[in-house]
């Protein structure tokens, strides 16, 4: 499977790009700051580098710190658009109520949460049951799953990704995560942590996945774009970005209107995500 991050991003659990993408402008005014999901980071990345080309006088800052940071953000007015690869939550959207913002959604991609083990692995398929079992701790063992008798160790996203929400919600009906799992800041740190350990099984986005680590299909259903854009495959999820209406500078719109215009899609498509347009 071809590669589609690069080491850097797979590298860092907190991606700060701004240098690449400005010319340092001194306006304010000219400063796009964008916070949140790091699922989000390679097609920000992708779209700010193409974004530079069209329009050097704004200045794009991407920081990849977690979908609820992101969202926090955007509610405290720290960022102009906030990345999520979740949808906000109820109390969230009161919370921008309360503060008089005015919250608008992009639903910018598709994508897949995809299950993943060391390539030596022999297990190949695990159905939806039995990653909630994994995952809840009453399946402990990959010999259970028709693999080698070794104890099986779990990598897990932190509660303030968006990914282990839609894991928590899809895989886990709201169960908790075995006490022991090892949890990681980034997707990057899940693919890192995964390729390094035979006995791993972890989960990430479908940009994510690399030669170094074998996706699990799910019920029988492989993880990939066909099945992605058709819901076959059980765990989809939108991806996100929210702006506040009440203070969203020309220079953010412009940059929202590249990311879901022709352009943008196909770095959507480029970045091994599914576009929506």
């Amino acid at each position: 499977m071809k590669s589609i991050i690069t080491k850097t991003i797979i590298a860092l659990s907190v991606l700060v790009i701004a240098a690449a993408f400005t010319g340092c402008s001194k306006d304010k005014g000219q400063r796009v700051v964008i916070k949140g999901s790091t699922t989000n980071l390679p097609i920000t990345q992708k779209a700010a580098e193409a974004f530079r080309k069209v329009d050097k006088s704004i200045s794009i800052t991407i920081e990849g710190s977690g979908s609820g940071n992101g969202i926090k953000a955007i509610l405290d007015g720290t960022c102009d658009i906030a990345n999520s690869s979740r949808a906000m939550k109820e109390k969230e959207l009161q919370s921008a109520v309360e503060k008089g913002l005015k919250i608008k959604e992009y639903t910018i991609a598709l994508d897949m949460i995809v299950p993943v083990v060391h390539p030596s692995n022999p297990v190949k398929n695990i159905t939806m049951n039995q990653l909630k079992g994994v995952y809840d701790g009453s399946i402990s063992n990959w010999k259970q799953l028709g693999g080698k008798d070794e104890a099986i160790v779990i990598i897990s996203r932190d509660t303030s990704s968006g990914t282990y929400e839609v894991w928590s919600e899809l895989v886990m009906k709201k169960s908790d995560v075995r006490k022991d799992a090892l949890l990681q800041a980034s997707n990057g740190a899940i693919v890192s942590a995964v390729a390094g350990n035979p006995k791993a099984i972890g989960y990430v986005g479908y940009g994510y996945l690399t030669d170094t680590i074998q996706p699990l299909s799910v019920d029988g259903v492989e993880g990939n774009i066909a099945n992605g854009k058709s819901g076959k495959f059980a765990i989809s999820r939108g991806l996100y970005k929210y702006v506040n209406e009440n203070k969203f500078s020309p220079e953010a719109q412009k940059f929202m209107d590249f990311v879901m215009g022709t352009e943008g899609q196909k770095l959507v498509k480029e970045a091994g995500f599914i576009p929506v347009n």
